[in-house]
This record gives structure tokens, sequence and C-alpha cells, in this order.
């Protein structure tokens, strides 16, 4: 590009979202790469955070470990919900081994695309799920249980609150102003929606957390008669949370890119039917993820295990995208037919099983 050549629609959007929505640059997310077993990234002035985050941080460093927490559960959970997709939700190679990961996965989440929706709701959703247990834990100064929850119940039905509940108005509070960044004055502006669909799928995740709330009982009275009830409200397990989010993923809605008075359906046709706070949205059709390219941090599904006689999306067919797959042996060797003789000792014996692997050409 030559000097004072004007900047395409593509540099216009990244710019305007690194500028609005600093975390998706530098993203926070690292973090939790970094939980697990990644180079680690110590304290509030880790680069991975904006400076408004590393603020936050500085006032309530006993939260760094809840965060570092959130980053990792939202990060696994997506691993593991797209583990047989050709998106499995990690960065290429290249970027795992060297010091790359951190841009890679911003890449990824300046992307637009339904993949983009899905990192930003599971992560904001781990943030107050990581948060919100380290209260109940007893490990925070300014929140602790639901002291809403405590007295009151049914005498009739024979419960009343007690126990400690999870104070998820805490998780929530904090997870909005640790990543959402409000924006004004970009109505209309290309990469408006951009901004506004992740900001849209922050809340979506926090929304799961709430929707996704039980409650817990547990009986008191005479040989477990059960007379009387003492419940408290708890988080779903966030292996529930992810599957409802990718519930959502699917069913995600395409949204125009340019922002009017509120966000819009892409579709014209289906511009009246609402768009609910629980919908995953994005902006940009997603590729479709066969070959690696580091620049879009893209893996690519080359070397990829598959499943020869599947259908679905982990089938060789597919996650192939039809180059085809090669096939090898792998030998295992493992004890068995294990037998206690007197005395005393256990005799094995040595089987070994052959196995057909294949993986992606």
């Amino acid at each position: 590009m030559g000097r004072g050549a004007p900047l395409g629609p593509c540099l216009l959007r990244a710019a305007l979202l690194l500028a609005l929505c600093p975390a998706a640059g530098s993203t926070w997310m690292w973090l939790g790469i970094a939980a697990a077993g990644g180079p680690e990234k110590p304290g509030c002035a880790s680069p991975p955070l904006s400076r408004r985050q590393q603020d936050l941080c500085e006032q309530k460093p006993e939260l760094m470990p809840a965060i570092r927490e959130g980053a990792r559960l939202g990060l696994q959970e997506c691993r593991s919900q797209f583990r047989h997709e050709r998106w499995d939700c990690r960065s290429p190679p290249a970027a795992r081994r060297g010091t790359a990961g951190p841009a890679a996965l911003g890449q990824q989440l300046s992307s637009g695309t339904k993949e983009t929706a899905f990192i930003s709701a599971v992560t904001a959703a781990g943030l107050v799920h990581s948060v919100t247990r380290s209260c109940s834990a007893g490990n925070m100064t300014e929140c602790s249980c639901d002291v809403t929850l405590r007295h009151g119940g049914s005498a009739s039905e024979g419960w009343h609150w007690g126990g400690c509940s999870d104070d998820i108005h805490y998780g929530m509070s904090f997870s909005r102003k640790f990543l959402d960044v409000p924006f004004k004055n970009v109505t209309g502006k290309s990469g408006s929606g951009l901004v506004a669909m992740n900001l849209h799928n922050n809340e979506a995740g926090r929304q799961a957390v709430v929707k996704l709330m039980s409650v817990d009982c547990r009986c008191h009275g005479v040989s477990g008669s059960c007379a009387v009830k003492t419940c408290w409200k708890t988080m779903s397990s966030f292996e529930k949370i992810g599957r409802f989010l990718k519930d959502k993923y699917e069913n995600s809605i395409q949204i125009s890119d340019r922002l009017k008075k509120k966000l819009r359906r892409k579709e014209k046709s289906q511009r009246k039917i609402p768009i609910g706070k629980e919908d995953l949205l994005y902006v940009n059709k997603s590729p479709n993820y066969c070959v690696e390219d580091q620049k879009l941090g893209i893996p690519g599904t080359q070397g990829r295990e598959c499943n020869r006689t599947s259908q679905g999306p982990e089938g060789c067919n597919l996650l192939c995208c039809g180059r085809g797959y090669n096939t090898h042996v792998v030998r295992h060797v493992e004890r068995c037919e294990c037998k206690f003789v007197w005395c005393c000792y256990v005799r094995c014996r040595r089987c070994e099983t052959m196995t057909d692997v294949h993986t992606c050409k």
C-alpha cells in the first residue's frame, strides 16, 4: 500500500475493533492458555490485558487467579465442544510452539464469525463462573454467598433457604466491567456491527450461566424422613453451560456490519424477527477451516485423527475436506487377565492389540 493510500474496509473494521474493544487484539484469554501450561504471564501487568483491565486487576489483585481460571475454563470448554470438528478452537501449530499464540487467537476473535461469537460467549461465561465460585469459596473480601437468599422459603412445602447460594450478581457485574468496553459515535460506520456483536455475545454467555442455575436441597428429619429441606441456588457445571452455548452457536444469527439504532439481521426479510439476549450473533460467514492459515489463525485439518465409519463432523469424509486419509496401525501393549496368587502376588498376562488409526492427508 503506497503512502497516503486509503484504508480498505477490512483494515478500517480491524482498526475500529482494536480501538473500541482492545481485548480482542491483545486478548486476556491468553491467560487461559498460560493457566493450561503455556508460557506464564504473571501479575496485573501481563501483556494480554488492556490498560483498563490492568487497572481493574490492580484494584482487585485477589481476583487474578479467578480471571486466569475463567479464561482457562472457557478455552477448555471451547476445545471440548469442537474437538470433533474442522475448527477445534486451537491456534495453528506454529503459534502454539512460539509466542504468536495471543496474536493468532486475537485474529480469530476479530474475524466476526460464528466461532468468534462462541469464543466471546464461552469465555465471558467462564469468567462469571470462576469469579462466582471464588466468592462462594470465601476467597474474596467483597463477596461471599448470596445474602438475599438466607431467609425465606415455604413452610407449607417444608423447605427454607440456607447453605451457601452462589452470588451470581457479583460475578456478572465484574465480568461486564472487565470485558465490556462502552462505545459511542460509531453508528453507521463500517465495523460498528462487529463491536456491538462482541458486546452482545459477551452478555449472551453471561445469561447462559444465569439461565442454567439450579436449586439443590438437603433433607433433614428423623430417620431420613426429609420433613424439612434446606435449599440453595448453585451454578450448573460448566460442561452443561458449554453444551447450551454450542446449541446457540448452531443456531446463531448473522447481523448487518453497519449498526443502526439497534442490531439488525443481515437478511432483510427476517428483520422483524426479534433478536434474543441469549442468541449468538455473527457478522461474517466462516471459512471452511480445511487448510492451515497462520495469518488468519486457522490450524487446518491435516494430521487430525478421524473416524472412517462416522457420517458426523468427525468422519474422515467431512473432517478431511475430501483430501482423503492415511491409515496406520498402532500397537498397544498392556497387562491383562490378572489373577491373585496365594500368597502374595498378582500374575498377569501381557496382551497386545492392534488398532487402525486414520489421519487426514
